[in-house]
C-alpha cells in the first residue's frame, strides 16, 4: 500500500476513534445519561422496534452500558490500533443503529436537534463507511499497537535465524516500531483536551454557587431535552367538542382539556413595548424547533394547537413526517376576511375553524366601519355563512372573542357555534390598565374606539366578572385564550383562574422548555376544578 495512504488511513481511522472516545466519556462523566429519550424519539420504519426498547427498563439499562461502554472501547480501539478491525465492525454496527434510528430520508424528521441538513446521506451514514472500509484493510497495513504485535510475534517466530546482518536494517525495525506508537500522541492530547474541559466545566460550576447567582435565571445556557418528560406527573384528560360530518350526522371530538396556542410559532407575542420580541421568537422558531415542540407537546398528551392559515404549511409537514394525530384548530384570521381565512384553512386541511376574535369583536360593534358599509346583521350574516360553509366540510366550527358583548351580540342574533373560543384572565397583574381611561388620552382613544380599536397591548379580557357570569350560561364547549394575558400572570394563578371560573378547554402559548412544567401545572388546576360553577360542557 502507498505510503501516504497509509498514514492518511491511520489518521482517519484515529480522528473517528478519537469521536468515539469522547462519546463514550462524556455520557461516563454525566452520570445519569440514558438512551430512552433518544429512541422514544424515533420515527422511522423501525420505531416500533426503539420504542418498546425505550418503554423496558430492563432492556435500557442493558442499551445504555452497551452505548457507554461500546463507545469508549470502540474509541480507544481505534486511536491505539488496538484490536482494530474488532473495533471498527463494533463501532459500524452501533452507527448502523444510529442511522436507522433517525434517518434524513424525505418525510421523516427528526425529533432532536440536527447541526446541518441533510438528505439521506449524514454524518453518521459516512463514519459508518469508514469503519465499514477499516474492517477490511489488514491490521498490518496500518500504524498502531495491532501492527507492532505482530512484527513482534514474527520477529519472535523467526528469533533462532539472524534476520538482519546490519545496523541499517536494525535501525529500520525501530523506526517501524515508533510509527507503530503514533497513537500514543493522539492519547495524551484527547487526555489533555478532556482535562482542560472539565477545568473549565468545573469553574463554570463554581461560579453557579457563587452566593446571589441564581442558575436557573442567570444569563447561562440551560439544556432542554426530551429527559424533561420524566418529570410529567400525567397526560391531560380530554373533553368532547360536539359537530356535525359531511353526511350531516352527529359526531365528536376528543380534544384535550390543555391544548397548545400558536402565537409564539408566528411570533405574535404580545410583549408590550418589546419590539424586539417578535423577531427573537421567529428567529428560535425555525420548522425543526417548531416541530420538537409540537411533538413534545403531543406526548405530554395536548392533542390540539390553535393557530393562524398561515401555519397550514408546517403543521401538514409535521403531520407528515411525524405521522401525527395532532388537530390543528384555525382562527381563520386573514384580515377582516372571514370567507377567505375559511378558504385558506381549508386548503391546508386545519381539522376544526372558527372566527377570530378580532374579526368577531369588531363586526359586532355598531360604530365599526368595514369600508362596505356592512351592518352588525350583515356581519353576522357573514359568519352564520362561514359555519354553515365550515360544516358542510364536516368540521367542527366555532366563534372566537375578546369582549363579552361580542358573544352576546352572536348570541341575540342566534347563532350557535360548536364551540366559543374567548378570552379569561384577572387583573391581577400590575400592567392590567388601560391607556383608554387616561385623561390625557381622551381624545386620541375616543376616535379609536369609534373605529372599534381600542384595545391596548396589555389587557384581553376587558370585563372578567362579566366573562364568567355570561359563559356560564351558554352550553356550548368553551376554549379560553389569554389566560396568562399574554405572559403577565403564572400559569399557576391563570389555569386554576380559567378552570374554576367555567372554561372546558384552555388555550395557551408555549415554548418547548415549558411544556411539561406547563402540563403539570394544568393536571394539579384540573383536580381543584372539581368543584366549580359551571358544569363541564365538554
Amino acid at each position: 500500500m502507498n505510503r501516504n495512504v497509509i498514514y492518511l488511513l491511520t489518521i482517519l481511522r484515529i480522528l473517528v476513534g478519537w469521536h468515539f472516545l469522547y462519546e463514550g466519556i462524556s455520557k461516563i462523566i454525566a452520570g445519569n445519561w440514558s438512551s430512552s429519550a433518544y429512541l422514544a424519539g424515533s420515527k422511522w420504519i423501525f420505531a416500533p422496534v426503539f420504542h418498546w426498547m425505550a418503554g423496558n427498563a430492563g432492556v435500557i439499562q442493558v442499551v445504555d452500558l452497551l452505548n457507554i461502554w461500546g463507545m469508549t472501547l470502540v474509541g480507544v480501539g481505534l486511536i491505539l490500533g488496538l484490536f482494530s478491525r474488532w473495533a471498527s465492525a463494533g463501532g459500524a454496527l452501533m452507527l448502523l443503529f444510529y442511522f436507522i434510528a433517525y434517518p434524513p430520508v424525505p418525510g421523516y424528521m427528526f425529533a432532536v436537534p440536527m447541526d446541518g441538513s441533510y438528505l439521506w446521506v449524514n454524518k453518521t451514514l459516512i463514519e459508518f463507511f469508514v469503519l465499514a472500509v477499516l474492517v477490511f484493510v489488514s491490521s498490518d497495513d496500518l500504524f498502531g499497537i495491532d501492527r507492532l504485535f505482530s512484527r513482534w510475534r514474527e520477529e519472535k517466530a523467526r528469533r533462532p535465524i539472524p534476520v538482519f546482518s546490519d545496523e541499517s536494517k536494525k535501525g529500520l525495525l525501530r523506526r517501524d516500531a515508533i510509527k507503530d506508537l503514533i497513537s500514543v500522541p493522539f492519547i495524551g492530547a484527547f487526555a489533555y483536551a478532556l482535562y482542560k474541559k472539565d477545568k473549565w466545566d468545573n469553574f463554570e460550576e463554581k461560579l453557579l454557587k457563587v452566593e446571589g447567582i441564581d442558575a436557573n435565571s442567570s444569563a447561562t445556557l440551560l439544556k432542554f431535552n426530551y429527559s424533561t418528560l420524566n418529570d410529567l406527573k400525567g397526560q391531560i384528560p380530554r373533553g368532547i367538542i360536539r359537530y356535525t360530518d359531511k353526511n350531516g350526522q352527529p359526531a365528536q371530538w376528543e380534544i384535550s382539556r390543555l391544548i397548545m396556542g400558536g402565537n409564539l410559532i408566528g411570533g405574535f407575542t404580545h410583549a408590550r413595548d418589546l419590539i424586539y420580541i417578535s423577531k427573537l421568537v421567529k428567529t428560535y422558531h425555525t420548522d425543526e424547533k417548531v416541530m420538537q415542540t409540537l411533538a413534545l407537546g403531543e406526548k405530554c398528551g395536548m392533542n390540539a394547537i390553535i393557530s393562524n392559515p398561515a401555519h397550514g404549511r408546517i403543521f401538514q409537514k409535521f403531520k407528515h413526517e411525524f405521522r401525527s394525530n395532532m388537530k390543528f384548530i384555525s382562527d381563520c384570521g386573514i384580515g377582516n376576511d372571514f370567507q377567505k381565512g375559511i378558504a385558506l384553512s381549508l386548503a391546508s386541511d386545519f381539522d376544526a375553524l372558527y372566527c377570530q376574535g378580532e374579526i368577531t369583536d369588531r363586526w359586532t360593534n355598531e360604530q365599526y366601519d368595514d369600508g362596505k358599509g356592512n351592518t352588525v346583521a350583515q356581519h353576522m350574516e357573514l359568519i352564520r355563512q362561514g359555519l354553515e360553509e365550515i360544516r358542510r366540510h364536516g368540521k367542527p366550527a366555532g366563534i372566537g372573542a375578546h369582549k363579552i358583548e361580542a358573544i352576546k351580540v352572536c348570541v341575540e342574533h342566534g347563532l350557535k357555534p360548536d364551540f366559543w373560543v374567548k378570552t379569561c384572565h384577572n387583573y391581577n397583574y400590575w400592567s392590567a390598565r388601560s391607556t383608554v381611561d387616561k385623561p390625557e388620552n381622551a381624545d386620541y382613544w375616543k376616535g379609536k374606539h369609534q373605529q372599534g380599536l381600542d384595545w391596548h397591548d396589555n389587557v384581553f379580557d376587558f370585563d372578567p366578572n362579566e366573562t364568567i357570569r355570561f359563559m356560564g350560561t351558554l352550553k356550548e364547549p368553551w376554549i379560553a385564550f389569554k389566560v396568562l394575558a399574554a405572559g403577565a400572570i403564572h400559569p399557576k394563578e391563570g389555569l386554576n383562574y380559567a378552570y374554576t371560573n367555567g372554561a372546558d378547554i384552555v388555550c395557551m402559548g408555549m415554548y418547548d422548555f415549558q411544556i411539561v412544567e406547563d402540563v403539570n401545572i394544568a393536571l394539579d388546576a384540573l383536580d381543584r376544578a372539581k368543584v366549580r360553577t359551571r358544569p363541564w360542557i365538554a
